[in-house]
Parts: C-alpha cells; sequence; structure tokens
C-alpha cells in the first residue's frame, strides 16, 4: 500500500514537471494576453462611436436651445404687439366716447351763437320793470344762454373768448392783424365769434383781431 502511493505520488510530479506543460503554458499566456489586448482594443474601438454620438447630441442640443430660443422671441413680440393694440383699442373706445358726440355739438354751437347775439341785442337801458313783455323775453333768453351753457359744460365743451390774451394758432383763427391803441402786439385785440374746446381738443377756433405794433 505504501509503495502504491509512492509510485502516485512520482506520477504527478513527473506530469506536472512534463515538458509539453510547460512548452504550452507561454502559449497560454499568449492567448490570454491577446484576449486581454483584444478587448481594451474593442473599447478604444467604442470610444470614436460614443465621441460622434455625444457630438450629435451636442449639434441638436444646440439647434433645440436656438429654437427655443427664436420661438421665445416671437412669443415676446406677438405678446407685445397684442398689448399695443389692445391700448390702441382701448384709446379709439375712449376717443369715440369723447368726441362722438363733437357733430352734435358743432351743430348746437350755432344756437348758442344765435342766444348770444339776441342777449346783445336788446338795448339794456329798456330791460326794465316798465317794460315787462321786453324784460321777460330778455330775461328768458338770459336764462337759456346760462342752461345751454351749463350742458355744454357737463359733457367737456368750454367756450373760449380769449379778448385780450396773446394769440394762439391752435385756438385762435386771425381775421385782420391790426395796430390797437392800448393793446400788445401779438395779442387778441376783438372777438368775432368765440370758439369751443371739446375735452382739450378745439372744436371751433374763435375768430378774432390780433393787435400789431404800429
Amino acid at each position: 500500500m505504501a509503495s502504491w502511493c509512492v509510485r502516485a505520488v512520482r506520477q504527478s510530479y513527473s506530469l506536472v514537471a512534463s515538458p509539453a506543460i510547460i512548452r504550452a503554458s507561454p502559449r497560454l499566456l499568449c492567448t490570454a494576453t491577446q484576449q486581454k489586448n483584444g478587448h481594451g482594443s474593442e473599447e478604444e474601438a467604442e470610444r470614436p462611436e460614443q465621441s460622434a454620438a455625444e457630438k450629435t447630441l451636442i449639434e441638436e442640443k444646440t439647434q433645440l436651445e436656438e429654437q427655443l430660443k427664436g420661438m421665445t422671441e416671437k412669443y415676446k413680440r406677438a405678446l407685445a404687439d397684442t398689448e399695443n393694440l389692445r391700448t390702441r383699442s382701448q384709446k379709439m373706445i375712449e376717443d369715440a366716447k369723447l368726441y362722438g358726440i363733437q357733430g352734435f355739438c358743432k351743430d348746437l354751437l350755432e344756437v348758442a351763437d344765435i342766444l348770444e347775439k339776441a342777449t346783445e341785442s336788446v338795448p339794456k337801458e329798456e330791460v326794465t320793470s316798465q317794460n315787462p313783455h321786453l324784460k321777460n323775453l330778455y330775461d328768458g333768453l338770459v336764462m337759456t344762454e346760462v342752461q345751454i351753457q351749463k350742458v355744454f359744460t357737463k359733457h367737456g365743451l368750454v367756450k373760449l373768448n380769449p379778448d385780450g390774451q396773446k394769440f394762439d394758432p391752435y385756438e385762435h383763427e386771425a381775421l385782420f392783424h391790426a395796430p390797437v391803441e392800448g393793446k400788445e402786439a401779438g395779442t387778441v385785440a376783438v372777438v368775432t365769434k368765440v370758439g369751443y374746446k371739446l375735452h382739450g381738443r378745439t372744436l371751433r377756433p374763435a375768430l378774432v383781431g390780433v393787435a400789431k405794433a404800429p
């Protein structure tokens, strides 16, 4: 039994120390090295592909960012245009409310002019209690004129009587220029017809005579 064990040990040692196995070992090492190197080369081959993919993604990202920027600018411009349109529309509505009655006001100005001329034509010295009919007529004309001016004021229509004021071409229309004693040059010397403004806008300029230097 002991001799069999000795022979088995010797055979195992000879098998391990066999030249064939020793010669095969470098081949195995070379194969393992090649496999390792081959795996590394595959990784290196994949890296350019990954770099190209990353470059593509970056380009797509840049394009999307530019498109987003362009859409954002268009959206902001659209908002600004909409706000401007809303503001203009609101202004037009407000102007229509304020100045929509200017045609009607112009027609009433002629009535106001007639009332003014009628009251001015009545001799003041004859308006007495001794002449009741004329007095009642005159008082009625004055009351009517006062009332119509109140209605004008209520709707933003204001009378322009620029006697003695500086001539303003936006509110006055000069019929003549003449030297007038006691009047400074460039001022209104005579008011032929009063003017009117509707909510600050000249509806009818006052017809005036302007004083000039002698």
